[in-house]
């Protein structure tokens, strides 16, 4: 597998899947699988808005890629009766372009921003009146000529969801009113999505299988549902469309995707840290480069779930591989 084509890279969705995953995704809060805590007090907060007939406060829903934040906006729509604008923070460049999104909203209308971190500097200032006041100052012409128009706003809610909660401005960060973390998935949960996923797709997939597939998916649904579309494909090659046991692991073995759901991009950062960096500490700059690998992508899709199953650790002096790294390479482990 040729590392642009990385099962993991999981932000990434060419049209076709866009399209696929979208047939795939919950419509109602429902049907949404996994995420308990925030399902319910997602609930809690939206019944209270619909008594007091207002929109829902603005929410900020962060956590790694391929979580169902996106899938979470539209159902909460959905259960508000709202109309939903989708947009990213890399889309809005200029001031200009959120003055148009922000004058078409309707009232309790939702506007849905991903990766809301990358928003620049100045768009961000510009959306600060929009969120607490329901208005924006929108400077027009320059120099002397220049002058100030007032737009005033129908209440909206705003939905900004981020993989990096940290990179937030305190300003921006401090105008939400709801804050949900999202934790990866257990395989049962898993489980349940791929069963769902494999009905809409009319896959035919026993429960061994299922379970097998939601233990290599990282704890995320999106990567759960792209492993089961790679093993209804090797089964329709390989064999005659039958997925069992047997071919899933195949099917899962030819995708190079291990037992823990590590694919090479994932062993070669575990065995640059403990061969090239002797088990770290080591700075994830300096990991990036052993690799020539963008530092973002490894903070945003390798790090967290390595995180989350404690093969490594974050220290002041960087990056340390834990013992079970060493036994999951089959590497001595000397400290």
């Amino acid at each position: 597998m040729q590392q642009n084509d990385r099962i993991a890279d999981l932000w990434k969705e060419n049209e076709e899947e866009r399209i696929v995953n979208l047939s795939l995704r919950p419509v109602t809060l429902e049907d949404f699988v996994g995420q308990k805590n925030v399902i319910s007090n997602l609930k809690i907060a939206i019944e209270a808005a619909k008594k007091r007939e207002e929109p829902l406060e603005h929410i900020l829903l962060s956590g790694p890629p391929g979580l169902g934040k996106t899938s979470l906006a539209y159902c909460i729509a959905k259960a508000m009766g709202a109309k939903m604008t989708s947009t990213s923070g890399p889309a809005i460049e200029r001031a200009g372009d959120l003055v148009g999104i922000l004058t078409n909203l309707e009232q309790g209308d939702i506007l849905f921003i991903d990766e809301v971190h990358r928003l620049s500097r100045t768009v961000e200032e510009f959306i600060y009146p929009a969120m607490e006041d329901f208005q924006i100052d929108f400077l027009i012409d320059k120099g002397p000529y220049a002058k100030s128009v007032k737009f005033n706003l129908k209440p909206f809610t705003l939905i900004g969801a981020t993989t990096r909660k940290g990179l937030l401005s305190a300003p921006l960060r401090g105008r939400f009113g709801l804050f949900y973390d999202f934790d990866f998935y257990l395989p049962d949960e898993l489980a349940i999505v791929i069963h769902r996923s494999s009905e809409r797709l009319e896959i035919k997939i026993d429960e061994l299988s299922a379970l097998e597939i939601a233990g290599r998916s990282r704890g995320s649904p999106r990567l759960a549902n792209r492993l089961l579309k790679r093993v209804r494909d090797y089964a329709q090659v390989s064999a005659q469309g039958k997925i069992d046991i047997d071919i899933t692991r195949e099917a899962l073995e030819n995708a190079r995707i291990d037992t823990q759901g590590f694919d090479d991009l994932d062993r070669k950062y575990l065995n640059a840290l403990i061969k090239l960096h002797g088990g770290g500490p080591a700075g994830i700059e300096a990991i990036a480069a052993s690799l020539s690998e963008d530092k973002g992508t490894l903070e945003d899709v390798v790090e967290p779930y390595l995180l989350e199953k404690g093969f490594i650790i974050r220290t002041p002096k960087g990056r340390l591989a834990c013992e079970i790294s060493y036994k999951h390479l089959s590497v001595p482990y000397g400290k």
